[in-house]
């Protein structure tokens, strides 16, 4: 698989590098030279879920991981399913959050882990990376106890829900937590600043695990053919996707499956107030606002990282444009829409619930909608009860951590701090 990066082109990699390096020259993505498509889409969506996830990643990567060991680090990563729940006639939740920390993220974490684990030769690696609330416990999940691997993770102070924070604070061994004073956007650059720094970046041998390294991305291709393959054969080519979208991994992984063939008709871009991307679809002007705290935290980015793969999908010609627009859902319409939701025996949380707002609110009478259900309500169960008026119950998961000591250290927004406490825990 050849990538490039799309602020140099000068700047190629092969799969294996793209996932040590996480970020190319001058903080620029990786992204596939080529996307092919499949010639049978339909033999492709007949096939398991394990067994299709396979396929998909192959055509993907192409040869450089041997059928052995990709077969071996899909079977290993994808243990648990991501099955399409009705709840309308003709409106499904793809419901994302049957993994071991309750959000979609333990597919692209546990898929990156497993390839790293695999490709790293034993050699020492840092993850660097910053959360909005799911993407720390999923990171923190897949890689605690792998050897040689150290993970560091950036999360705002008092900015995502006390239960996600427990899924990650309390592991401790080679998972480090950091409290950052401000937003998620602020952890971001952080992270961007640690990697423009030879000193750090090469003396920590550091990678990052969001959504900007590829391999988490590529593994979330698969669970939008999952959620095809679940759909009536006469409903799929009439499908519209409604994506939670905070820094837009979920909805670039969507599009990459469209343009591997599959028959998705459109996708909604679904944000909270943070909304960067239903303006500019509307203006074509890029001009991101300061991020504002919202109920649905973990979309609280204003200035999406994966927005330039989104847009190099649309200029290579793999997208049709007027294939997405963009919805953005206040606070008010967040809790109307989980009511809603609850008042058709569906419980869910304030994510999902701004991509059902949004798929309710533009879909025909000729299409179904799907939106994606991307973390277990009990994430957020203070939020979820205040809305709804009703208990929740803890699973097991969250359960077993809500009373296990937090071994996270606060530190200012300051990179200089950020380098120091580094050197100082990793050296």
């Amino acid at each position: 698989m050849n990538l490039v990066n799309l602020k140099d082109a000068s700047d190629k990699v092969n799969f294996a590098e793209a996932v040590k390096k996480g970020l190319g020259k001058n903080q620029g993505l990786y992204f596939p030279e080529e996307i092919t498509p499949f010639d049978n889409i339909d033999e492709v969506l007949a096939l398991p879920f394990v067994e299709r996830s396979i396929r998909i990643l192959k055509q993907l990567i192409g040869d450089e991981l041997p059928d052995e060991l990709l077969s071996k680090i899909v079977t290993t990563a994808f243990q648990f399913g991501a099955p399409l729940v009705k709840v309308t006639e003709n409106i499904y939740s793809l419901e994302l959050f049957h993994g071991p920390t309750l959000a979609f993220k333990d597919f692209g974490g546990r898929f990156m882990a497993q390839v790293l684990a695999n490709i790293s030769e034993g050699q020492p690696i840092t993850i660097l990376t910053a959360t909005s609330g799911d993407t720390g416990a999923a990171v923190a999940h897949a890689f605690h106890g792998i050897n040689n691997i150290q993970v560091v993770i950036l999360y705002p102070k008092g900015k995502i829900s006390p239960l996600q924070e427990k899924l990650f604070t309390t592991l401790g061994g080679n998972i480090h937590t950091v409290a950052i004073e401000g937003d998620f956007d602020g952890c971001q650059q952080l992270v961007k600043a640690a990697f423009d720094d030879p000193e750090v970046r090469d003396g920590l041998h550091l990678n990052s695990a969001n959504s900007i390294n590829i391999s988490r991305l590529l593994a979330q291709v698969c669970y939008y053919f999952e959620a095809v393959a679940q759909l009536p054969k006469e409903q799929q080519t009439k499908a519209v996707f409604s994506v939670p979208s905070g820094n837009f991994g979920n909805l670039t992984a969507g599009m990459i499956g469209k343009s591997l063939g599959l028959p998705i008709k459109r996708f909604i871009a679904a944000t909270n107030l943070n909304d960067t991307v239903p303006r500019y679809l509307q203006t074509g002007e890029w001009t991101p606002k300061a991020t504002v705290a919202t109920i649905s935290n973990a979309m609280d980015v204003s200035q999406p990282n994966n927005w330039p793969r989104i847009e190099a999908l649309i200029e290579q010609g793999y997208i049709d444009k007027d294939s997405l627009i963009g919805e953005a859902v206040d606070e008010e319409y967040t809790q109307v829409a989980m009511r809603q939701l609850a008042s058709l025996g569906y419980v869910s949380e304030p994510h999902a619930a701004i991509g059902y707002r949004s798929l309710s609110r533009s879909l025909a009478a000729d299409e179904v909608g799907v939106f994606l259900g991307t973390a277990h309500p009990a994430k957020f169960r203070e939020t979820v009860e205040n809305v709804l008026g009703q208990p929740i119950s803890l699973p097991q998961p969250l359960a077993d951590c809500v009373g296990k000591p937090d071994f996270s250290v606060d530190i200012e927004n300051s990179y200089e701090a950020l380098k120091s406490h580094l050197f100082s825990i990793l050296k």
